[in-house]
C-alpha cells in the first residue's frame, strides 16, 4: 500500500468510527482492502494502455469473438499496483460482449496475453455483436488510458446461501457490512470517467455477493453442465477475484456494470482464456 492508500484507509476509518461503527469491525473490513490501478480515458497520468482499437494479435492467434474493449501495457504499470499476480510485462487484451441476454447465461467476454516481443499485425473483425441491439452506440470508446492508482475496498453486503429464498445471507463475519459500504461510498473519490479498474473489488447496483465470486460460482456451473472446461482440482468461486471493471459510458446501457473475473489459480497459470466476464444490468 502507498502512503496515499493508507491515508485514503485512515480517512474512511474515521469516518467509521463517527458513524458508530466498532472498531474491531472497521478493522475487519479495512483488512480486506487490496490496491487497484485506475485506468482513465480523461486522466492527466502516464499512459498505460488505450480503449478499443487497433486489434493487435499474433498471426497464429485465431480471432477473438467478440470486441476488443481494451488493451493494458503490463509493463507500464508500477509493481503492486493492482494486487494481482499479472505478468511483468507484454499486453493485456480484454474483449467484451455486453449483451443483456446473456446475463447468467454464460461469459460475456474474454481475454489474452500477448508476451513480451511478440510479433504482431492488425487484425479486423466483422462482427455483429448482440450489444448493439440495445445500445446508440456504433463502436466501443476509443482513446489512451491513464494510470491512477487507488485502495478498493468491497461492495458486497452478502454472502451466497442456497437455503435461502433469495440465495444470499448477510456477511456472517462483517454484520455491519452495509454501513461500512456506505461511509466508503459517501467518501469523495476521483471516479473513472470511462476506462477500466484492474484489481480491486467489482462493483454492481445490487450489492449483494462479490461479483467475482459470483462468476466463478456461474463457471462451476456451467462445467457441471458441460459447457466449460473443469478447472483445476480444488478452485473454488471464493478463489476468484476482479481481473477488470469497465466503465464503458455506452448509451442505453450506462446503468450496466460489467466485469473480467479469474480465479487465483489460473492468473498464476496465465490460463486468461479461463477469464468469465459478468454484467449486472437495472435498466
Amino acid at each position: 500500500m502507498t502512503p496515499e492508500m493508507l491515508d485514503r484507509l485512515g480517512e474512511f476509518r474515521e469516518n467509521a468510527l463517527a458513524a458508530g461503527i466498532p472498531p474491531d469491525d472497521i478493522q475487519r473490513w479495512t483488512d480486506l482492502a487490496r490496491p487497484c490501478a485506475l485506468l482513465d480515458a480523461r486522466g492527466e497520468g502516464p499512459v498505460v494502455g488505450r480503449l478499443g482499437g487497433p486489434l493487435m494479435l499474433p498471426a497464429d492467434v485465431p480471432d477473438p469473438w467478440c470486441e476488443l474493449a481494451a488493451t493494458v501495457d503490463l509493463a507500464a504499470l508500477p509493481a503492486g499496483a493492482t494486487g494481482l499476480d499479472l505478468p511483468a510485462d507484454g499486453h493485456l487484451l480484454l474483449f467484451a460482449d455486453p449483451d443483456p441476454d446473456g446475463i447468467g447465461e454464460e461469459s460475456l467476454g474474454t481475454a489474452f496475453h500477448v508476451p513480451a516481443g511478440a510479433p504482431v499485425e492488425e487484425r479486423r473483425l466483422d462482427l455483429n455483436p448482440g450489444w448493439r441491439n440495445v445500445s446508440d452506440e456504433a463502436d466501443f470508446p476509443q482513446g489512451p488510458l491513464h494510470l491512477r492508482t487507488a485502495v478498493s475496498l468491497p461492495f458486497h453486503i452478502s454472502v451466497y446461501d442456497p437455503g435461502s429464498p433469495f440465495g444470499c445471507k448477510t456477511l456472517p463475519e462483517h454484520p455491519r457490512a452495509r454501513e461500512l459500504c456506505d461511509v466508503w461510498t459517501v467518501l469523495p473519490h476521483d471516479d473513472i470517467h470511462t476506462g477500466v479498474q484492474l484489481g480491486g473489488y467489482a462493483a454492481d447496483e445490487n450489492e449483494v455477493e462479490d461479483p467475482s465470486v459470483a462468476a466463478g460460482r456461474e463457471a462451476a456451473r456451467r462445467e457441471e453442465r458441460g459447457e466449460r472446461s473443469p478447472a483445476e482440482p480444488g478452485v473454488r468461486p471464493e478463489d476468484w477475484v476482479c481481473l477488470a471493471q469497465w466503465e464503458h459510458s455506452l448509451r442505453g446501457l450506462e446503468a450496466a456494470f460489467y466485469s473480467w473475473s479469474i480465479s487465483r489459480q489460473d492468473l498464476a497459470a496465465r490460463r486468461f482464456d479461463r477469464v468469465y466476464a459478468t454484467m449486472t444490468w437495472n435498466p
